[in-house]
């Protein structure tokens, strides 16, 4: 076997790519030895070269219900385009309630967009849980067999720095821009162990933001299985998590620990106080307006 044979069957190894050694004012790896992806921990270039060799298409699931179709989407995807793997193949799984509502937008190369329609719920509570059930149901349909990972955003974002190949990992958390100093005692948990999402006192990592969450197609699909059981047992109940979806996610990775996580760099608020910690924001979240958008008619 030639030197780019063995390059070519070479398995992307931790020490290949992350080095933590510039960021050492912030946690950069996890009890269980997963990576926490800040700015200037990561060597661009070698994901770059080793991806070229192992291609990979990479999917992004995003809902746009009721006003979100037309106050966030458009711009979600702008930025998406521009700023989104670039240069890896890219499929954008647009859920709307109408295929009318949605304006044409022209991607770049190597991209493409796929549009289902979804029912809207009586409630945006119920939109949000409920998708969690719908993505497992799209990846076994189509989406395992058309990309080999997979994130799920919320449409209220907006790229504006390159989102690249250092997030690809077998299962992905988001930190919460608001949270992820905190510690743990301090994390708004469910805490009543009546829910499925419970997490007691004393316990947990890390709180984790459901605006973003990924991994490979299949550890998706486990994870959002897992979610929707959760959901649908305290329905059953009548009881529902203090944050929604949100909650039955951290109560997933409070079980399986992620194998990478992404710092707050990758889903910023501006109205939150920018530490020196944030060096250069990748997603942010959007104004939001929601006694507009989430108005349900």
């Amino acid at each position: 076997m030639n030197y780019y044979e063995s390059l070519k069957n070479q398995e992307l190894q931790l020490s290949d790519w992350f080095d933590p050694k510039y960021r050492d004012n912030v946690s950069t790896i996890t009890e269980w030895s997963a990576p926490i992806v800040w700015q200037d921990t990561y060597n661009e270039s070698f994901l770059k070269n080793y991806y070229a060799r192992h291609k990979v298409a990479v999917g992004l699931i995003v809902f746009a219900v009721g006003r979100y179709v037309h106050y966030h989407l458009p711009i979600f995807l702008k930025s998406a385009d521009r700023f989104f793997m670039i240069g890896q193949k890219v499929i954008i799984y647009i859920m709307v309630e109408n295929f009318t509502d949605l304006s044409w937008i022209s991607l770049n190369r190597l991209r493409m967009f796929k549009v289902f329609e979804v029912k809207k719920e009586k409630r945006w509570q119920d939109n949000s849980m409920m998708r969690m059930k719908i993505i497992g149901e799209h990846i076994v349909d189509h989406i395992q067999y058309e990309v080999d990972y997979l994130f799920c955003m919320d449409v209220d974002q907006i790229f504006v720095n390159s989102y690249g190949l250092e997030t690809l990992g077998n299962s992905v958390a988001q930190l919460h821009a608001y949270w992820y100093k905190k510690h743990p005692s301090r994390l708004p948990y469910e805490r009543s162990n009546l829910s499925e999402a419970y997490i007691p006192k004393g316990k947990g990592d890390f709180y984790y933001h459901a605006a973003v969450f990924g991994g490979t197609t299949i550890q998706v699909l486990d994870i959002v299985r897992e979610c929707a059981k959760g959901i649908m047992n305290d329905k059953k109940n009548n009881i529902e998590a203090v944050w929604h979806d949100e909650s039955h996610l951290n109560k997933y990775f409070f079980l399986h620990k992620p194998s990478k996580i992404l710092s707050p760099e990758y889903c910023w608020d501006y109205r939150a106080r920018r530490s020196s910690d944030i060096k250069v924001v990748k997603l942010y979240w959007d104004m939001k307006n929601y006694k507009w958008v989430r108005v349900t008619v």
